[in-house]
């Protein structure tokens, strides 16, 4: 009896040690995205996305929102710095409903885009055309 006790102890310690490596791993990989997202440097920020996905297995829905970039989430950033490349690679890579859904502010992305009066660029138009 004791010995299992012994061996279901090693095995959650195991366990939980893998899991927040994990975790860390992944912080440590998207440590830089912002400044990918920043330069509009798409080819780069598609190697990051695979190799969160294909290691972690977490595409950009799971971890987008846990982003921030000076207080705004990734697409935001995108438009912000007219970052064409990159911010039409997110929009096409997150599911209608996630673009849709209100941001950590309460806004919509449309809506934000709307209030900073950003409509006219063309990641705008990609954003209106996947919604």
């Amino acid at each position: 009896m004791l010995k299992s006790v012994k061996i279901a102890v090693v095995v959650a310690i195991a366990y939980a040690s893998v899991l927040s490596s994990a975790q860390a791993g992944v912080a440590e990989d998207l440590q830089n995205i912002c400044t990918i997202v920043k330069a509009d440097d798409k080819s780069e920020l598609r190697k990051k996305m695979k190799k969160v996905e294909s290691d972690y297995r977490l595409k950009l829905q799971d971890y987008y929102t846990g982003i921030s970039c000076e207080g705004e989430s990734l697409i935001r950033i995108a438009f912000l710095n007219n970052a064409l490349e990159t911010g039409e690679l997110m929009i096409k890579k997150m599911p209608k409903s996630l673009l849709n859904t209100a941001e950590s502010d309460g806004k919509t992305l449309r809506a934000w885009v709307s209030e900073h009066k950003l409509m006219t660029s063309p990641i705008a138009n990609v954003l209106n055309e996947r919604i």
